[in-house]
């Protein structure tokens, strides 16, 4: 890419991200070109789709997410490792509000231009869990989809205004049902299914 195309591509990355912090995922791509003091086909040569500006304004973090779980998996207990990726996940995701619908759309749409990057992400997270289930410290009737869609649902909390105050206290209420027996956090229910609260 010619220096004067990248660098108009960031500056449409850098309002991008701005307005979306504003207004949320759904914003108008008009606006978002109106702001760019460009035209909407300037923009829509560079994305040509809303998930593509999305894709592109979140590979950063995707694969930052990645590495992290690698250098988790390498360096902290199983529990820790996992609850720790799980949270980062939320935190970054609701920097852009709106953005785990689309996310959770994209998993299963393979057209979709987010698609690769939420592979790869549910992947990260899947060795996580399961190196946890190995060792015996998360119920072993999750897999990466269920893993995927909490991080989804918990991100999607942080972005209601109401329910935000209360965010930090549902993610250990989940993180408590997901592990077992770790520190008192929660038991396996008899029979192995279920949670029991410790």
């Amino acid at each position: 890419m010619r220096a004067d195309a990248r660098k108009n591509r960031d500056h449409l990355l850098a309002v991008a991200a701005g307005a979306i912090a504003e207004q949320g995922v759904e914003v108008s791509l008009r606006d978002i070109a109106r702001r760019a003091d460009v035209g909407l086909a300037t923009l829509l040569r560079h994305f040509p789709s809303r998930e593509a500006l999305l894709d592109a304004l979140l590979r950063t973090s995707f694969e930052g997410m990645t590495a992290k779980a690698g250098e988790l998996e390498a360096s902290a207990s199983p529990e820790d490792a996992l609850v720790s990726w799980v949270r980062d996940c939320v935190a970054w995701t609701t920097e852009y509000r709106g953005a785990t619908v689309l996310m959770a759309a994209a998993i299963k749409d393979p057209d979709s231009a987010l698609h690769a990057s939420c592979v790869t992400l549910r992947a990260a997270g899947a060795r996580l869990l399961h190196r946890a289930q190995a060792a015996g410290v998360a119920r072993d009737d999750l897999d990466g989809d269920d893993l995927f869609a909490l991080i989804a649902m918990l991100a999607w909390l942080g972005d209601q205004p109401s329910l935000a105050p209360r965010a930090d206290r549902l993610f250990d209420l989940v993180a408590g049902a997901v592990l077992v027996g770790v520190g008192g956090v929660g038991r396996a229910a008899p029979g192995g299914s279920g949670v029991e609260q410790g």
